[in-house]
């Protein structure tokens, strides 16, 4: 019986050297190449550790050193220990280079980076400079490894989703919003963000405050605090609004219409609001103060022409009331017909004003001078009644931050600014609205969704 041997094939470290690079810088599997040059697999994987050990300069160092002493090779040592960590890491860049840029390194690669690093012959800090990995990613490998003892495959980056896109987690947030935080052991009526997150905990959903909040964010809600809308319980509020309505869309040339109410009675004396202030400077305004007279004014304002009518009054009553309608009939004798609009006070709707109105409506039916009308305004609807624009605007612009010395001082303030209002709306019959006078709260123009009553200008 004849056994043939066969003879054991000898390459050169050259080609070596070669077929490992060609191995691993072109595609195709390194069991094909080896069939291809008849290389078995476990030679090739031998020469890989070589090169990968000691690079192409082992291959080719046949000769053995002399020894020297270390504090004159150390230099030079380091310079190679780098050169040949340098060569090691070649075939690592090539196969991360084969990954995208936002996907996360597979499990082999990040063992073979930290057994190379954990091997190499120069400092550590050194070797991750050479590699591109920062220190802290390292660590958080070599941690895990040493904990699991692997490394596991993680979704790449490219099909991670965001948990403030996750449909599920935002599904469960508005479900939690929308619940009274009692339903959660809460004693609050309103939701914190702190306790929006513990009730997340108690449904199994984990997440930051800093993302509920962006959730919220981006569904478009926000808080909002309730505010106080002026109602009024008059029961025949839809017919009167009606009736002003149809009486000012049919309001001729020749007719006008008139909103009436009082401003006051306020003290004369240092008042407070908004003013600039410098620096490090105290705007203050005595709590006590003696007042120096006493002021309450009666007005009425004309909405076709803008014009304001106004006098000074004592007290409100009836009497007022009849002496403002002789003032209006005496001002304005070329009108045919004049509707008055009040509140509900009780002086507006006294049996002897009205007997007034008749006593001059059947004087007019005689001698063809103006005829009265009265449009009043729903009860407790104060708001809807034009004029107290007009004294908002006023006490912006002159009672505001007053320091008047006398009542007279006051009424020559008010007398001048309802002067100068009156002048410009002569002279540009457009409600212009930007001027000091014209800043009213609202356009001085009767509608029921306007509140012309604001409490912070009374």
């Amino acid at each position: 019986m004849v056994i043939e041997t066969k003879q054991r094939q000898i390459y050169s470290p050259e080609f070596k050297a070669n077929f490992v690079v060609h191995c691993l810088t072109t595609k195709g599997s390194f069991t094909a190449k080896c069939k291809e040059r008849g290389i078995a697999e476990s030679v090739f994987y031998g020469w890989r550790k070589i090169f990968i050990d000691a690079g192409i300069s082992t291959f080719r160092n046949e000769r053995k050193r002399t020894r020297r002493k270390i504090s004159s090779l150390q230099p030079k040592l380091e310079k190679n220990l780098e050169h040949e960590f340098r060569l090691k890491i070649e075939y690592l860049n090539l196969l991360r280079t084969t990954y995208p840029s936002n996907a996360r390194l597979p499990a082999k690669v990040k063992q073979e980076i930290i057994e190379l690093v954990e091997q190499a012959s120069i400092p550590k800090i050194k070797a991750l400079e050479l590699t591109g990995i920062s220190k802290t990613t390292y660590y958080n490998w070599l941690k895990v490894l040493r904990e699991t003892g692997n490394l596991r495959d993680l979704k790449p980056w490219s099909n991670h989703t965001k948990v403030t896109d996750r449909q599920d987690v935002k599904e469960k947030v508005f479900e939690v919003l929308h619940t009274p935080p009692s339903d959660y052991g809460f004693n609050r009526t309103t939701w914190k963000f702190n306790d929006l997150q513990q009730a997340l905990a108690q449904s199994e959903v984990h997440i930051g405050q800093h993302s509920i909040r962006k959730i919220i964010r981006d569904s478009g809600h926000r808080w909002l605090k309730a505010k106080k809308v002026l109602t009024s319980k008059d029961p025949d509020y839809r017919e009167k609004l009606d009736h002003i309505h149809g009486i000012l869309s049919s309001l001729r040339q020749n007719e006008g219409f008139f909103s009436i109410d009082e401003y006051g009675p306020f003290a004369v004396k240092r008042r407070q609001g908004k003013k600039l202030v410098a620096a490090g400077e105290a705007y203050t305004v005595p709590q006590w103060q003696k007042s120096k007279g006493c002021l309450i004014m009666t007005a009425a304002l004309e909405l076709s022409t803008n014009q304001v009518t106004h006098f000074y009054s004592e007290k409100k009553d009836t009497e007022e009331m009849i002496k403002l309608l002789d003032i209006l009939l005496a001002s304005h004798s070329h009108l045919n017909r004049i509707y008055l609009s009040w509140d509900a006070a009780s002086w507006h709707i006294s049996k002897k004003l009205f007997q007034k109105i008749e006593d001059n409506n059947v004087m007019a039916y005689i001698t063809g001078s103006t005829h009265v009308d009265v449009a009043p305004l729903p009860a407790g609807a104060q708001f809807l009644n034009v004029i107290e624009s007009i004294f908002s605007g006023m006490a912006r612009a002159i009672i505001h931050n007053s320091d008047y010395k006398s009542k007279a001082q006051a009424q020559d303030a008010i007398d001048r600014y309802f002067a100068e209002r009156n002048q410009f709306f002569r002279e540009n019959p457009k409600r212009a609205g930007k001027k000091i006078w014209g800043k009213e709260r609202v356009p001085v123009e009767f509608s029921e969704s306007h509140n012309c009553k604001d409490p912070m200008y009374r």
